[in-house]
């Protein structure tokens, strides 16, 4: 009973010592996981980088452009008439725009549009 014993600690002690100098089989594994995440993470903040860049272009270009664009409007026949009957008057486009609620622009191309 005594050797049985002893052979089994010397068995476990020698098994110990084997796995101790064992390759891991999933270190290789682990250390490509760890690579490819790293990668991962760089690229995502390269990205969020490039991201931040074009906020800011496009945020400045935004500003650039004007932030309200006027729709050109059809003016009807009744408004023509009357911006040349106060035109005849004597009235300044500035007084006609006022008078008849059209733009300065819009006083200035219909009175071209007639001559």
């Amino acid at each position: 009973m005594e050797y049985l014993m002893l052979g089994m600690l010397a068995l476990s002690i020698l098994l110990i010592i084997v796995s101790i100098f064992l390759k891991d089989p999933h270190k290789e594994i682990r250390d490509e996981l760890d690579e490819f995440s790293l990668q991962q993470m760089q690229e995502i903040y390269q990205i969020k980088k490039k991201l931040a860049v074009l906020e800011e272009e496009l945020l400045v270009y935004e500003d650039l452009q004007p932030s309200f664009v006027p729709e050109r409007r059809e003016v009807h026949a009744i408004l023509k008439n009357q911006v040349i009957s106060l035109a005849q008057q004597g009235l300044t486009t500035q007084q006609i725009a006022r008078q008849s609620s059209l733009s300065t622009s819009e006083v200035d191309s219909i009175l071209q549009e007639l001559g």
